[in-house]
């Protein structure tokens, strides 16, 4: 299990120039594929209308300081809760990410 977190709370990995080494790029990749995993699970997390605000957000960083800012700065529980879920919520295989809706109390 990839451990998201970081992307909740940096800002994204420049991109690496065309002569960075393949580990570079590798951990570059990583931190992509992190961060759209993570905006996903917020944007099917959150309602509709927030949805549409956030979606164009090219990052999940971005979109936890908006809510923050909205909202305020969620309570330690509120976000172990939400990483929680993040861990042990099964997708069924051939679900796109975006069809998994959460319809809990956040």
């Amino acid at each position: 299990m990839v451990d998201l977190r970081f992307v909740l709370t940096e800002d994204s990995s420049p991109v690496p120039s065309t002569t960075a080494n393949q580990n570079v790029r590798d951990i570059y990749d990583r931190c992509v594929r992190a961060n759209e995993k993570a905006q996903a699970y917020i944007l099917v997390s959150i309602s509709d209308i927030l949805n549409k605000k956030h979606e164009v957000m090219p990052t999940a960083h971005e979109i936890m300081t908006s809510l923050q800012e909205m909202f305020g700065q969620p309570s330690s529980s509120v976000r172990h809760e939400v990483i929680k879920y993040v861990y042990v919520t099964p997708m069924k295989d051939g679900t796109n990410v975006r069809e998994h809706r959460y319809d809990g109390p956040f």
